[in-house]
This record gives structure tokens, sequence and C-alpha cells, in this order.
């Protein structure tokens, strides 16, 4: 047989309704789609009973995860074309039936036992032509057995989500996956957070420009008592005790991290400006502080906990004290109960991992009674800071595979440059949230003017 990636195309435009986006080539050598830019590789029927047995983003997922499909050209350029099929297009009111349900009658009878717990493929596919097209996939695919996940995808949790012990193990799923591999990604600033670009920045550059921004909000001075929330590799740890003279307690939940930074802490001589400490940030008692960095750590947190964590926050500064609270965003839903955490992102990078509208989160302050003096939106970016990403990442290819696995590769790969288009497309955002614990009398001890965040140190 000679003819899947044809069969493939024609599938493909029956359910998408319209154009294959992209060239298609399938295991037997033959091709179908239109002939220019990138290619994807079906590399063996176990990509389609991925697909059959788990449709949907997740299916793909776990075929590109373990090899079984392949993009041979830029990378980029064929999420851009297929993005509505990633997990940014528009949501689905449900989780996608089974494509085996309505074919239940027609397969052997272990895969037809296995399709009795998936929901009918009615909604999906309501017409003879599109049932017809999938029972032609489940031929070509030859569906039995159900292929086992990758090993890259995070176990099963139970109980529920923002327990301290599931966000210890959530956390680790994403950090502790070795620091010489974040090395490779991050480069030497070893900051996992938006950057903050000018004309001609380089990544390094733009990593400092964004730790230096968020000290200047803070108003940091010598002697300042800050705390900095998920402080991952120490980086903003250190700019702050080295640049601005400030005492900080640095908390992550991830070993690895704590053991890289305080190695750097010590290798810089801070150690008496600097504590890491491997702390949830709710069992944090040593306040007041002066200041609160939390970058890039909110969206571990969940939704049902936000105001937990926003009181926590607010009870740990002194009056008059500052947040800075760097958190991604997501557009609000037109029914927010209808919102569903991302299966792939799920699965596979952040466990756990939940956003949130940006009036949502600053609502959530207000209500833990901050009064925010100041929103900056960086959308832009941080589509810029994951390009350089991707970039590192490809360019040491060969070394990351080595230090972790193929399939962790893989999954940084897509999920960065996926979600670089998502901030380019305006489907994420990121903000820099500004809140002070005012004073009993509504001092806040601000300037009448922000935006200009004070002078640079010399």
């Amino acid at each position: 047989m000679t003819d899947a990636a044809p069969r493939l195309a024609a599938l493909a435009e029956t359910l998408l309704g319209g154009p294959l986006p992209v060239r298609i080539r399938a295991w037997d050598g033959t091709e179908a789609g239109p002939p220019d830019g990138p290619v994807l590789v079906v590399r063996g029927r176990r990509a389609l009973r991925r697909m059959l047995w788990k449709p949907g983003e997740l299916g793909l997922a776990r075929a590109w995860v373990a090899g079984d499909l392949t993009v041979e050209g830029d990378l980029f350029e064929l999420l851009d074309r297929v993005a509505g099929l990633l997990w940014q297009r528009d949501r689905e009111p449900a989780p996608p039936p089974s494509l085996l349900g309505p074919l239940r009658p027609r397969l052997p009878r272990r895969v037809s036992a296995a399709a009795d717990t998936a929901a009918a493929a009615a909604a999906l596919l309501g017409d003879a032509e599109a049932r017809g097209a999938v029972r032609d996939l489940v031929a070509l695919a030859r569906p039995w057995p159900a292929p086992a996940p990758p090993a890259e995808e995070a176990a099963r949790r139970g109980g529920p989500r923002h327990t301290r012990g599931r966000d210890r193990q959530a956390v680790s799923h994403h950090y502790d996956v070795g620091n010489d591999f974040y090395e490779r990604v991050l480069g030497p600033s070893m900051v996992y957070s938006c950057a903050y670009w000018t004309p001609g920045s380089t990544l390094e550059r733009a990593q400092h420009d964004k730790l230096d921004l968020v000290c200047r909000k803070l108003g940091l001075k010598p002697g300042d008592r800050l705390l900095d929330v998920g402080c991952g590799w120490g980086s903003m740890a250190l700019h702050a005790a080295r640049e601005y003279g400030a005492r900080v307690t640095g908390v992550t939940l991830s070993r690895e991290q704590a053991v890289y930074a305080r190695k750097r802490v010590a290798d810089e001589g801070l150690a008496d400006l600097v504590e890491i400490r491997i702390q949830d940030y709710r069992d944090v008692k040593d306040g007041p502080y002066d200041a609160i960095s939390s970058i890039g750590m909110a969206e571990h947190v969940g939704a049902d906990r936000y105001r937990d964590y926003a009181r926590t926050l607010h009870a740990l500064l002194r009056p008059g004290g500052l947040l800075l609270n760097h958190q991604i965003a997501r557009p609000p839903e037109a029914d927010e109960a209808a919102y569903r955490v991302d299966e792939f992102i799920d699965a596979y990078v952040f466990p756990d991992g939940e956003l949130s509208p940006v009036g949502t989160t600053v609502g959530e302050l207000e209500r833990a009674g901050f009064e925010v003096r100041d929103v900056e939106a960086l959308r832009e970016h941080y589509a810029l800071t994951l390009r350089a990403w991707v970039a590192r990442l490809e360019e040491h290819w060969d070394e990351a595979v080595a230090l972790t696995s193929a399939g962790r590769a893989r999954v940084w790969q897509l999920y960065m440059a996926a979600s670089a288009l998502g901030f380019e497309r305006g489907r994420l955002g990121v903000n820099q949230v500004l809140a002070v614990r005012s004073a009993a009398r509504g001092d806040s001890g601000l300037p009448l003017r922000l935006r200009t965040w004070g002078a640079q140190p010399a």
C-alpha cells in the first residue's frame, strides 16, 4: 500500500472542512498537501493509533513527544498554519469524544471494549462522509494495541489540586529535570521568565534589564528585606543583593534549583545577603518584608487558592511594602466555569498550572487588601524570549537530549514554540502588577509619578 499520505490528507480535510494547511509525508514515502512550506512527517502507524485512542491535542502531543510525528522545515511556520488544531485553538465545551465510539460494532472485540468507555462521536462526526473517513483511518492505523503514553508524561495525580504535597510533585516534574539542561536552554542568566527587550538586546541583556526593572519598581535600597517567591535558580535574589544591597530570602519547592542557587550565592560571596530555602511560600513566617517579588510563580497557585496566595503575601509585607507580581494571563472566557486546563501543558509541562485573566488577578489582589498602582503588559517581550529559548535549545539539541531525553527536549521545543505564537497572536499575555500594602491612613509612600521607576544604579 503506497497511498497513506493522500488518505490522511483526505481525512484531515474532511474533519477540518477545508484544505490541508501543511504537507504530509507518511511512513510509506507518499506525500500530500501544499508543496511549499514545512512538512509534517508521520513516521509510522503508531502516530495514528495515538490520535485514535486519544483524539485531539493530547493524542497529537503524545505522538510528537514519542517521535512518531516530526517536522521538516520551520516548526514555527507549521504551528502557525495549524495553530487552531493544537492547544491554541478555541476551547470546546467538552473533551473531544473517541473516534472509535461509532465504529465499535466493526472493530475487533478487544478494541470494541475499549471504545465502550469513550463518548459517542456523533457530534464530532455528524455525517456519513466523516464517518467513512474515520473508518479509513482505523483501517490504516490498525489501532490495536493502544500505545502507552511516553515516559515524559506526568504521573496521574490524585486528591485536591494545590495541596503542599501535590504542588511539590508538580514543581519537581517541571524543574527537576537537570540544571545542565536548563543552562542549555536559558543561557547564563538562568532566568526562566519573560525578558525585557530593547532594540539590539541579547537574551542575556534583556534578562538583566527585566531583573533590574523589577528592582526599580520595588524601589529597593540597601538593607531592604526582599522575599523572592519562586526564586528559581537565584537570579533575581542575586541581582537584588549585588546591585541594590537588598537582604533577600528566596523560596522554591525545587531541590535542584535550591542547590544551584546556593552555589551561585556562595560563588559570588553574597551569603551574608542572600538565603535560599526549600520552602512553600505558605510556610514563610518571618515577615514583615519591605518588598516581595513573585516572577512566573503565580501560574502554579491555582484559581481556588489565589485569594489565599494574595492574603499570605499581603500579611508578609510591612505597611507601605510593595509586591511585584509577574504573571502569564489568558483572555477571559464568556463563561469562566467552562475554562479547562490545557491537556498538553498539564500532562507534559506544568502539571496543575492554571492561567487567569489579568482582571481576575488584579481583583484578587485588591480583595486581599492590596492597592494596585501599576499594570504593565509585556506580551510581545515574552514572544521574543520564547523564540530565543527555542533557538538555544535547537543550537544545543544533542546536548539537551543527552542530558534528559529526546522526548523531554521535544516537549520543551513544542511548548515554547507554540507559546511564542500564542503571545504573538494575543492568545496569551504576561503582566507585571505593582501593588502596595498601604498604611492605615492610606499613605502609599509612592511618588506621584511611577513610570520613571527611578534611576538605574551606576
